[in-house]
Formats: C-alpha cells, structure tokens, sequence
C-alpha cells in the first residue's frame, strides 16, 4: 500500500495585546475561532485551531497577550512545539517586545517573526529599516510582513510554515478545526457580543457559562448561558434601562450562533453575580 508521507507540528502564536494574533489565527484556519476584539486581554485560554491541508497539519496555541516579563507564561506551552511566531505591531518595537524576544531566543525552536497590520504603514519604505533592526537581534529567523486581515498574507504564512513541519502522523481528524467544544464557542461569540455593546463599560473578570446546548428533534438550537459578573454594578450595566441592552446583546449574540452553526436558535441570557 502507497501511504502518503505526513507532516504534524505545534506552533505558538505569541506577542503582546492587540497585536492581531487572533486576527491572524482565524485567517489562517478560515474560521472564527479565537475573538478579535480592541479591548486588553479578550482572549482567556489557549485556543487550539487546527490547519490540515492536505498531507500538513499545523495546530496552532493562540496565547493571551503578553503584558511583561512576569506574565510571561511561555514556558508552559514551549514543550513539544515545532515553531514560534512571534507577532509585532507595524513599525514599534517596545520594551515588552524585548522581553518576548529574549525569552524565546533562549530556545533552540526556529522563530518567525511577523509584522502585522502593514497595510497601516503609510510609507512602506520604513518597513526595511525596521527589518534591518530585527535582523541585528542576532536570531536564525525569518521576518515576514503582512497584514492579518488579508486573506493572501495568510495564505502565504500558512505555506512557509508547513515548511517548517516534521514527518508525523496526524494527530485530528483532517475536518478539525478545533478541539474547543460548542459550549466555548457559543460563550465566545457571546463575550464578543459583550464586548460589542459595552466597550469600555466591560467588567474585566466577566466569564459566560453554558448552562444548556440542546439540539432538538427540529433541528433547532436551544441555548441558556449566564453572564457571571462580581457585583450589582456590572448586573446593571449589562442589563441597561428597562432590559433594553440585555436584549441587544441576546438578538445580536443569537445572530452570530445561528451564522456560526447554520440553525435556527433559541438563546435565553441571564446576568448573574457569582464572581
């Protein structure tokens, strides 16, 4: 029997907030499934997506931002990987950045440093200086710019990375796109509809809980989630005047899961303190 060489490799997605790795994640798999959002530390967990194209299979750990040295939790997903990108905002360069730097030069694992949101720069002819710096920082790298919201930049890095992969079998099925359940993905398009309507107004240790993901006999979602904050405060915010911004948030969240899962779906939202 002919059996078709595999390549499977784990790849760590890191830098600091905001930087677009979420972004970059879900152009990459072409799914939603890791929130993009402004606002700090959106996302909570290691997603893992899945890329299978073929005879490569790239799974991908979306890490939250990296604010300083002390948070940096690297050491806890290094095992194991295949390789690092390592992705930076335009043309700044920080002292977080530094630190990120730093601390996975220390590794033998090859790094791909990613220059997103490109197409911002205005003057394009400040990319190569910029280039230069990052080449003097004495890594065995590749520096790639592109722009995360660009279905071809994706496509490109996505090539360069199966590079990258060594001969193993594939650990998913080739249709995985991620392990996360349905439960976190509803409560993700949930906290992205809450970060929607409520910006700066969003309570930063609010969780949303799945209490019920039902499929019933006519092929219709039924769904009952709660919306945990730690005090009446932020119950009030969420809820607004009369009920008013609670049942924004529901219509607009019920949108996303019906888009997200091709069913009509019943949504019932509860706010909640226990935090």
């Amino acid at each position: 029997m002919n059996t078709k060489q595999t390549y499977c490799g784990n790849i760590a997605i890191i830098g600091k907030v905001n930087v677009g790795k979420s972004t970059l994640i879900n152009q990459i798999i072409e799914k939603k499934i890791s929130i993009v959002s402004r606002k700090k530390n959106t996302t909570q967990s290691n997603i893992i997506g899945i890329k299978t194209q073929k005879y490569y299979q790239s799974i991908y750990i979306d890490t939250p931002g990296v604010i300083s040295e002390k948070k940096f939790f690297f050491h806890k997903t290094i095992k194991n990987l295949t390789l690092i990108i390592f992705v930076v905002d335009r043309l700044f360069w920080t002292k977080d950045d530094e630190n990120i730097l730093n601390r996975i030069k220390k590794n033998s694992i090859p790094i791909i440093i990613v220059i997103n949101k490109i197409d911002k720069i205005k003057n394009k002819e400040a990319l190569l200086p910029f280039i230069n710096f990052l080449k003097k920082k004495n890594i065995t790298t590749e520096i790639i710019p592109i722009s995360a919201k660009n279905t071809k930049s994706a496509i490109e890095l996505n090539k360069i990375i199966q590079s990258y992969l060594p001969k193993n079998p594939h650990i998913y099925p080739k249709d995985y796109i991620t392990e996360n359940s349905h439960f976190f993905t509803v409560s993700e398009i949930i906290r992205e509809t809450l970060i929607l309507f409520l910006r700066d107004e969003l309570p930063s240790m609010l969780k949303v809980k799945i209490e019920r993901f039902q499929i019933r006999g006519n092929k219709q979602l039924y769904i009952r989630a709660i919306i945990l904050v730690k005090n009446i405060r932020q119950k009030k915010i969420i809820i607004g005047t009369n009920g008013e911004k609670i049942k924004k948030i529901s219509i607009r969240s019920r949108f996303g899961i019906e888009k997200e899962f091709a069913q009509k779906t019943h949504l019932i939202l509860w706010v909640k303190v226990n935090l």
